[in-house]
């Protein structure tokens, strides 16, 4: 059980690393992680902007601002959405009327957070973690909780709690944000079916690494934050 924090704001002023800018854009990242011991006090913070979105980050981010298809009266995805998700320009679904709006797929996504202990240059175009952390309990493995999405106005915050079960310290020095991309539509024998993709989001390496002892566990928070 975690016990309330055992240091003040002060202290944990001392441990965040200075992300504010003169002239910032609009949009801002920022990547969170708290270790607590077996007692549940706090024995690490640390805080740094989120500074490396892919491609793909960009192209999820076009649907809900120009939408999944080009035109209303061309039913078919955006190049956006063909070109670098590598989504069905068009996706068959079982026709059961002869106006072809009411026989359109749906789409949506979720979230989750990977980690690593690995390093990489970063790229728009990667699509995976240099040498990412198994879920178990085992040595240099991390157990992973359920992950938390949270909405307050113009900010999304995703949160994942990891436990280190092992008898080892376990050093995370890589963090992602992905997302499994999921088409839903009615088949030719007019059964449920979907297509899942799953691409990597945001890539980023510790300044710092964070450290979880034994018997210990972490969160780990990335919020995204539109602002005007």
């Amino acid at each position: 059980m975690v016990t309330p924090d055992l240091v003040n704001e002060e202290d944990i002023a001392k441990l965040i690393i200075p992300d504010d800018l003169p002239d910032e854009p609009s949009f801002k990242a920022y990547i969170e992680a708290k270790v607590y011991d077996k007692e549940g006090h706090l024995i690490q913070y640390h805080r740094q902007p989120m500074r490396s979105l892919t491609q793909y980050f960009l192209a999820l981010m076009s649907i809900p601002i120009i939408g999944t298809y080009q035109r209303s009266s061309t039913y078919q995805a955006t190049p956006i959405l063909t070109n670098i998700l590598g989504l069905p320009s068009q996706q068959s679904t079982y026709i059961w009327s002869n106006d072809p709006s009411y026989n359109s797929a749906n789409i949506l996504w979720t979230w989750s957070i990977q980690l690593g202990s690995g390093t990489q240059s970063f790229s728009p175009t990667l699509t995976g973690l240099a040498a990412p952390i198994a879920n178990g309990s085992g040595a240099g493995e991390l157990v992973y909780g359920s992950l938390s999405v949270g909405y307050a106005s113009t900010t999304i915050i995703v949160i994942l709690t990891v436990s280190n079960y092992s008898s080892s310290t376990v050093s995370v020095t890589e963090i992602g944000l992905l997302t499994n991309v999921i088409i839903q539509y009615q088949n030719s024998s007019n059964q449920y079916a979907t297509l899942s993709y799953t691409y990597l989001l945001s890539y980023d390496t510790f300044s710092t690494a964070i450290s979880i002892p034994p018997n210990s566990l972490a969160a780990f928070q990335i919020t995204l934050s539109f602002t005007g």
